[in-house]
């Protein structure tokens, strides 16, 4: 309830950032503190919606953006509006199908190509079905799309288990993807570390925004929140140098926030981790397990 309330009232935490903070805001408060003009950021998902205004957001402070859109018309089409806002941002364009394993390393190449630095990576894509669909790769869609095509192409062999489907819930779909992603992140912020790796990841929550990823579920209810709003949390971890450092977080209206007793499970981590290599070898490369 205090939360709830926190967010309604839009009260700023330690960050001086809340839920009534726009994502221009933001951005526009960490560009005088990180030297933007010289990043680059790869947003997927950005052709509407949050993903849209994290990129407009940041391109206005100068950060060259990748945009991977299955759409190119779409995508084309907010270029233009960020060139309206920035004559000066640079923005690139590449086709890619987000559920689609294959795809994912052809866009991989495509920017290794390019010679460019890879400093931020907003994996905003995400779909919300009540139908039940399955990727090229035969994944089901709503976890291929939400969880798969961020995870970090590095391959091992681990036993999968499968369990048939006896009653779809696109509801419980999208929050499992979800809870995959956070795990994700812990997982992999737990190995970069590890490593002594200067790379941070962390998973954020926009809030309850009223977006494309809804359009297949009616009468859900949302906030009155806008894409400006929805967008702040990830120009703030994307940008602001008090996020400097710290990785394996989750955070929500633009300060960290405390996840489920499940998604802190280091061990349900670690298994997703192997298991989700060992799907992607066996779909991209055909490799047996």
């Amino acid at each position: 309830m205090k939360e709830t309330l926190r967010y309604l009232a839009g009260i700023v935490g330690p960050s001086g950032y809340g839920s009534k903070s726009t994502a221009e805001q933001v951005a526009h408060g960490c560009s005088y503190l990180v030297d933007s003009q010289r990043l680059t950021a790869i947003i997927t998902g950005a052709t509407s919606g949050i993903g849209a205004e994290t990129a407009r957001a940041v391109a206005k402070r100068g950060v060259r953006v990748v945009i991977p859109a299955r759409d190119i018309k779409k995508a084309a089409e907010l270029k233009e509006r960020i060139r309206k806002d920035n004559p000066n941002a640079e923005v690139i364009l590449c086709e890619i199908d987000l559920s689609s394993l294959a795809s994912v390393k052809r866009f991989c190449n495509e920017f290794l190509a390019l010679g460019l630095p890879l400093n931020i990576l907003i994996n905003n894509a995400g779909i919300f079905s009540q139908k039940l669909e399955f990727s090229e790769d035969k994944f089901e869609m709503t976890f291929a799309t939400n969880y798969l095509e961020g995870f970090e192409f590095e391959f091992e062999c681990a036993e999968v288990y499968y369990s048939p489907i006896y009653d779809y819930n696109g509801t419980r779909a999208y929050a499992q993807s979800k809870l995959a992603t956070i795990l994700h992140a812990k997982e992999i912020a737990k190995q970069l570390k590890a490593k002594n790796a200067n790379v941070t990841i962390n998973a954020v929550h926009p809030g309850i925004v009223k977006t494309g990823i809804f359009r297949a579920h009616k009468g859900f209810i949302t906030g009155k929140n806008l894409h400006i709003l929805g967008a702040s949390t990830s120009c703030y971890v994307a940008l602001s140098p008090q996020v400097e450092g710290m990785s394996g977080k989750y955070f929500v209206d633009c300060n960290e926030s405390n996840c489920s007793v499940l998604a802190n499970d280091e061990s349900e981590a670690r298994r997703l981790w192997r298991q989700t290599r060992a799907l992607i070898r066996r779909r991209l490369y055909q490799t047996p397990c």
